[in-house]
């Protein structure tokens, strides 16, 4: 398993870093909230998951060790795979999603894309007991080198932050970011709004 990395970002995209160890380039998947604190040519250390398939190998990163550590139980849910897991921490932080399984928060389950009424019960039913603490306290994870990371902010500073690593300049990225607020406000998610912010830039 590959619990973490660390190096030079090299580049950036919509969903995913590629963080050079070694003088290998990793494309590790991350959340836009994972991403909007990356900036190219920086050092960063995520946290990182490796997921084993038959035709692939799949690293996705994280803020910390305890978002890493929610992703893999997750995914002991059944029919929850590891981008629904991604999904449920790009858009709500890991204590909310404890506090929501143990609390039988159906409505906060459902907020995440992929996520309907009985997939959130499923969650519930399966991972309660097993959820771990849900106190004010977050569990340590791993100190991120400078320009790295923090866990899931508001939409808009991922979104800005995430243009501004890609190139943006802050002014055309709050400009983007002003154009999709209706968007926001109708219920799209973080990824969903970065590509539209994307869109809109490419325009221009």
């Amino acid at each position: 398993m590959i619990a973490s990395v660390r190096g030079s970002v090299v580049a950036l995209g919509p969903d995913a870093a590629v963080v050079e160890v070694g003088g290998i380039g990793l494309t590790v998947l991350c959340a836009p909230g994972t991403l909007a604190r990356l900036r190219v040519g920086e050092q960063a250390r995520l946290s990182t998951s490796l997921v084993v398939r038959e035709d692939s190998l799949t690293l996705y990163g994280f803020a910390d060790d305890d978002e890493r550590s929610l992703f893999e139980l997750l995914q002991t849910a059944s029919g929850v795979g590891p981008r629904v897991a991604q999904a449920v921490l790009a858009t709500h932080p890991p204590r909310t999603v404890r506090l929501a399984i143990a609390t039988q928060d159906i409505g906060t389950l459902t907020a995440v894309p992929g996520i309907g009424k009985k997939g959130a019960e499923r969650l519930v039913l399966e991972l309660r007991d097993r959820i771990g603490s849900v106190g004010d306290s977050p569990s340590p994870g791993i100190v991120m080198e400078p320009g790295a990371v923090a866990p899931v902010a508001p939409w808009r500073d991922q979104v800005g932050h995430a243009l501004v690593g890609l190139g943006w300049s802050s002014k055309e990225a709050d400009a983007a970011v002003a154009e999709i607020a209706p968007e926001a406000e109708a219920g799209a998610d973080v990824p969903t709004l970065l590509k539209a912010a994307l869109r809109l830039l490419g325009r221009a």
